[in-house]
């Protein structure tokens, strides 16, 4: 079957390559079609960027567009539905990068990432042996695919473990901060002298394994190291603490530096082990895992987009190294 299906395809992408010259100016053709769609995206939506500006983000809101479309064997035209491998081509294609069409060739670009727990928003998540079915993951455990006939493209659950999972992009840090991307990028413990509760940020840091620099910058846009800080929304002390979230992490009073500290860490521990990203922990931080799962990303919220960059802003001040 896998066979007949990459026969299928090839098949297909040889009439495109030959067919489109005498199709390509047809009202309703499947290339005019493209192109129209194409350019009508990049007019209006920041997220279609040239292939040296893309990131994994913008490949997920890219496939995002196709949500609805009807699976179709053999599939490219979106007007008429598509199959999984041309999903993800046509979602790299929105952005300038030219992957290939059949799903096996597809499971061998980029570079690989040992394991689902790695993964980033964007990433191929290939399945099967050989190779008959790719998916974009969109973090969380989700990623949208083009599943089978009778169904349409839709957010799913990663219901088996992939067979490979290809990065084809990385992305980059956000403009103007020297941000790493992923956690395991960051390097040294910055410089904390002077900083108020620097040793709470030190002991917590290294119970729960985060970056000392992160908690103190977290605190800083969060309270100006206030204790006694009280949000509009209700959050509460230094670390800002919703009293739901506090009760969580088992902390009893959020206005107590060392408990807002220690609940803090042990919650950034946990999205960052869960997002694998440090941008989208921040994120996840501000608006909850739950939006950040939902989006796929960092979510549209005026907030949350801000609060990213200036709590990466703040790390840097404090003498952060990382690496993108």
């Amino acid at each position: 079957m896998t066979a007949i299906i990459e026969l299928v395809s090839r098949v297909q992408q040889i009439q495109q390559q030959f067919g489109g010259v005498a199709v390509r100016g047809a009202s309703g053709s499947a290339g005019a079609f493209a192109s129209e769609l194409t350019a009508a995206r990049s007019a209006t939506d920041p997220a279609s960027r040239s292939a040296g500006t893309a990131t994994g983000g913008d490949v997920v809101a890219a496939a995002r567009k196709y949500l609805g479309v009807p699976y179709v064997f053999g599939g490219t035209d979106p007007a008429k539905g598509l199959d999984c491998s041309a999903l993800v081509q046509r979602a790299y294609q929105d952005l300038g990068i030219k992957l290939p069409r059949i799903a096996a060739d597809q499971a061998k670009v980029g570079t690989a990432v040992p394991s689902l727990a790695q993964a980033r928003p964007g990433d191929l998540l290939a399945f099967n042996t050989p190779v008959d079915h790719i998916a974009i993951y969109i973090g969380g455990g989700k990623m949208i695919a083009a599943p089978q006939p009778g169904e349409n493209v839709k957010i799913q659950d990663v219901y088996q473990k992939p067979v490979t999972i290809r990065r084809v992009i990385a992305d980059a840090p956000a403009a103007g901060v020297p941000a790493a991307v992923r956690p395991e990028a960051l390097r040294g413990a910055g410089n904390l002298a002077g900083v108020p509760y620097a040793d709470l940020f030190t002991q917590a840091g290294a119970k729960h394994g985060v970056p000392a620099t992160l908690l103190a910058a977290v605190a800083k846009v969060e309270s100006g190291y206030n204790p006694k800080a009280v949000s509009p929304a209700g959050a509460q002390g230094l670390m800002q603490l919703m009293p739901g979230t506090a009760k969580g992490l088992g902390v009893t009073d959020s206005f107590n530096p060392k408990q807002a500290v220690d609940g803090a860490a042990r919650m950034l521990a946990s999205l960052l082990k869960e997002f694998n990203s440090v941008p989208l922990a921040l994120a996840a931080y501000n608006a909850g895992g739950g939006a950040v799962r939902k989006h796929g990303g960092i979510p549209p919220y005026a907030e949350t987009q801000a609060y990213v960059p200036k709590v990466q802003a703040a790390m840097a001040a404090l003498g952060w190294e990382g690496t993108p």
